[in-house]
């Protein structure tokens, strides 16, 4: 079985590293300009060149999404941040538009285009029509079932490299192309500035009744009419590996880097149990699928890979069993002391897992040393400090989490 290529978002420089270190094969992540995240932290400049030369460095690949539908007076802008995009080492941009991949392929030919996801590729002629203007990769929407990217692969062979989404949040709309943000707020997300009103309790006003608002009751959590599902294709992984994908992308340049290493360490370690056996692969499942649950999520299913998704307005809001409580920065072998940047409050006696790239291992947190203050305590530190502790071999980038305080009695 050959394994796909596992694609990790980076939003910011420490995604990015929670992408590298836990296992990603290559990350996407997006300039100031011209992509589909506006909001995410993004790269700039020099920030752009550093975040390849690291990901080269770490043996992954570095994508650049450009898939904003540009007018024609920012094409020329488009040009020079792809240009830009290239000089800093970029392996490939990702791009939405028709013309602006035409105009890519004409004026800087050398540049691998990867079509978006945006572009709503759902056929085999629509494949091969992105094949033929010289695209590298087709990001299929993700309305495509697994039985239709079977067939696709079927036509296509390896003339052209395919690649789907197997995690994070989905669209309620048709390939994400949605104007209810627009029309609400004024923020399209066919520009990059989707305010997420999908998200939003909604009730409904009968035409002769002005002003009275009904509420559509769902349960005591409230109604959501078109907050669609979360996706996660974890169970279906070995269907996808053996339907000859090329790369599986999981959702996320607005996540934190605690989502992002949660999610990378889950699919990573199926991806290299797949590599071994399918038997490694089943016998781990339940507990791969109960690590996903540690990071922020909603409620999730297939999507439309085994049929139609379920309903829209179950998506309630985020679960989370675990909350990040400190990074390691460094360890020190001699001395079995690790330097911690705190993120989150605990406190000596607390039980947490270290989360490591080979797995997770319960440790109990002992009293540390606050480097600020030069004092031992068991108390709570303050987030974004550093402090000391003795934590068993571990790693920088390497990660302790504890229960959510929703999670706790």
């Amino acid at each position: 079985m050959r394994i796909p290529e596992l694609l990790c978002p980076a939003g910011n420089r420490d995604a990015l590293e929670a992408a590298l270190h836990f296992g990603a094969d290559a990350v996407y992540a997006g300039m100031k300009r011209f992509g589909l995240r506006a909001f995410a932290g993004n790269f700039g400049g020099e920030e752009l060149r550093e975040a390849a030369a690291r990901t080269h460095e770490k043996g992954a690949k570095f994508y650049v999404t450009m898939n904003i539908y540009p007018f024609d007076d920012e094409l020329e802008g488009f040009l020079d941040a792809a240009r830009a995009a290239k000089a800093a080492g970029a392996d490939a941009v990702i791009v939405s538009d028709p013309g602006a991949i035409s105009l890519l392929r004409r004026e800087i030919p050398e540049l691998p285009v990867h079509v978006s996801t945006q572009a709503s590729t759902v056929n085999t002629p629509a494949a091969e029509l992105y094949r033929d203007m010289g695209c590298e990769r087709v990001i299929l929407a993700r309305e495509v079932s697994l039985e239709r990217i079977r067939r696709i692969k079927e036509k296509l062979g390896d003339s052209v490299q395919l690649e789907t989404f197997v995690h994070g949040a989905s669209c309620m709309a048709y390939s994400g192309r949605c104007l209810l943000s627009a029309y609400l707020t004024g923020r399209s997300g066919n520009r990059g500035e989707c305010a997420q009103p999908c998200r939003w309790q909604y009730a409904v006003v009968e035409e002769k009744r002005p002003g009275e608002y009904m509420p559509v009751a769902e349960d005591e959590l409230g109604t959501y009419l078109f907050s669609a599902r979360d996706l996660c294709l974890m169970p279906i992984l070995p269907d996808l590996c053996e339907a000859g994908v090329s790369s599986l992308k999981i959702e996320g340049r607005m996540k934190t880097e605690y989502y992002v290493a949660v999610v990378t360490g889950a699919y990573r370690r199926a991806l290299d149990l797949l590599a071994e056996s399918r038997a490694a692969f089943d016998a781990a499942l339940p507990e791969l699928m109960d690590e996903l649950q540690n990071a922020s999520h909603r409620d999730s299913d297939t999507g439309f890979l085994l049929g139609n998704p379920q309903t829209p307005g179950e998506a309630e809001g985020f679960h989370q069993s675990r909350e990040y409580v400190a990074r390691v920065e460094d360890w020190d072998e001699g001395t079995g002391e690790a330097r911690l940047l705190l993120k989150n409050r605990f406190f000596a006696g607390d039980r947490l897992e270290l989360m490591t790239p080979e797995g997770i291992r319960p440790v109990t947190a002992l009293p540390f040393l606050r480097e600020k203050t030069g004092e031992t305590t068991d108390t709570l530190g303050i987030a974004g400090e550093t402090i000391r502790m003795k934590l068993p071999r571990c790693g920088a980038g390497d990660m302790l989490r504890g229960e959510a305080r929703n999670h706790r009695q």
